[in-house]
């Protein structure tokens, strides 16, 4: 793997080389020192990831990953800043996936860069893969868009109510969630509540990100036979709410209660990735689904080498979201390939999308050897009696 780290002080670059000399035998690693050196270096070397500084003289660094999104866009693109920097890291929420903030534990740094190249190798299209890395925000719902510019540019915006506002969104769900699990804003790393998020940020944070950075976008007309966002976000929100229900049920854990609702929300977030940026290919894919009665996933698997499980799970995976909530959203068609030998959020996803699919059918189409193995099978009219309000 190349990894590339970009700085103009010389120290900081050699104190880099010492805190990762571990890593030497695992990563061919680079070092340029300021973003026109960088620029060059790319021109001639492949590249699997780029950390960069934010300030720098000439090309900084937001300039920089903005070109490197142009022109190499299956390149990792992380920050690597210090905390006083926020209207320069504001130009770099749309081509940075990540952000990190100086001093940072070499530990987590390794981790970053590893988990999001381990997702990026998932992928086998070149084209679905470069499209993914390109992707800076998602577009959400016009009038929960355009309600939420409304509130922020008026004086008595409420954290509460644009917190809803956000977290009925699934677009505006991932992207708040990933910039408050980077450690550059300093917050607590487990944070997977929307609303919690908000109030972490704060609107000094949330109103640029929305009225200049662009963080968030109002979703086009485009054509996608079949394809509707309301229908998704009610689905996802219906998957969230029984999730939550099935964790409380089954985990004492807040952190795997919490985790299931938010991978319930965005579980299906590839879907709304494949109709928005290969509208004409996805309408087919859709038409072939309806007319066969194959599940959409295993169509998308054969038209695109992904099904929107995996597509979704490689941006949040990208983004930096919680590890259980990525695996939830990768696996909630095929359980038993993620190997996890416990309940978890993936479990709770997989239970209330099959149910939400299936009313009244028991849970009869479920997975039963994954369920077997972890004890919930005759737990599952229980289950079912969630979805009527019987409970």
């Amino acid at each position: 793997m190349q990894v590339l780290f970009v700085d103009d002080e010389p120290n900081v670059l050699s104190g880099l080389r010492r805190m990762l000399r571990q890593q030497r035998s695992v990563w061919n690693m680079h070092f340029a020192n300021g973003g026109e050196a960088a620029l060059q270096w790319l021109a001639e070397h492949e590249c699997d990831v780029i950390v960069t500084d934010m300030r720098m003289p000439g090309i900084d660094g937001a300039e920089l990953l903005n070109r490197v999104s142009e022109l190499y866009p299956k390149t990792v693109r992380l920050v690597l800043s210090g905390q006083s920097e926020h209207e320069k890291i504001f130009r770099a929420v749309g081509p940075a996936h990540q952000f990190m903030s100086k001093p940072c534990d070499p530990k987590l740094l390794v981790n970053t860069i590893e988990r999001a190249c381990g997702l990026h190798g998932q992928l086998q299209d070149p084209k679905l893969k470069g499209l993914i890395s390109q992707l800076s925000s998602l577009p959400s719902l016009p009038k929960v868009y355009s309600d939420l510019v409304k509130d922020l540019e008026s004086e008595d915006a409420s954290i509460e109510r644009i917190g809803k506002q956000i977290g009925s969104d699934v677009a505006m769900t991932a992207k708040v969630l990933q910039l408050v699990n980077s450690s550059f804003f300093g917050l607590p790393q487990r944070v997977s509540c929307p609303e919690h998020a908000v109030s972490l940020l704060g609107l000094n944070v949330i109103r640029p990100l929305v009225l200049t950075a662009k963080a968030f976008s109002q979703y086009e007309n485009v054509s996608v036979r079949g394809f509707k966002l309301q229908k998704l976000i009610d689905h996802s929100l219906s998957v969230a709410m029984l999730a939550r229900k099935i964790a409380e049920m089954e985990s004492s854990d807040p952190h795997t209660v919490e985790d299931s609702f938010i991978a319930g929300m965005v579980h299906d977030i590839g879907k709304l990735i494949l109709a928005h940026n290969l509208p004409g290919d996805y309408s087919e894919v859709i038409d072939s689904s309806e007319q066969t009665s194959i599940p959409l996933h295993v169509i998308e698997r054969k038209v695109f080498n992904a099904s929107h499980a995996e597509v979704g799970a490689h941006l949040l995976g990208l983004w930096g979201l919680p590890h259980p909530i990525v695996e939830a959203v990768a696996f909630h068609h095929r359980p038993s390939d993620a190997n996890n030998d416990r309940f978890s959020p993936l479990t709770a996803v997989y239970l209330a999308d099959q149910l939400n699919h299936h009313p009244g059918s028991n849970g009869s189409d479920c997975d039963h050897d994954y369920l077997d193995s972890l004890g919930l099978t005759p737990r599952l009219d229980r289950f079912a009696t969630l979805t009527t309000g019987e409970a």
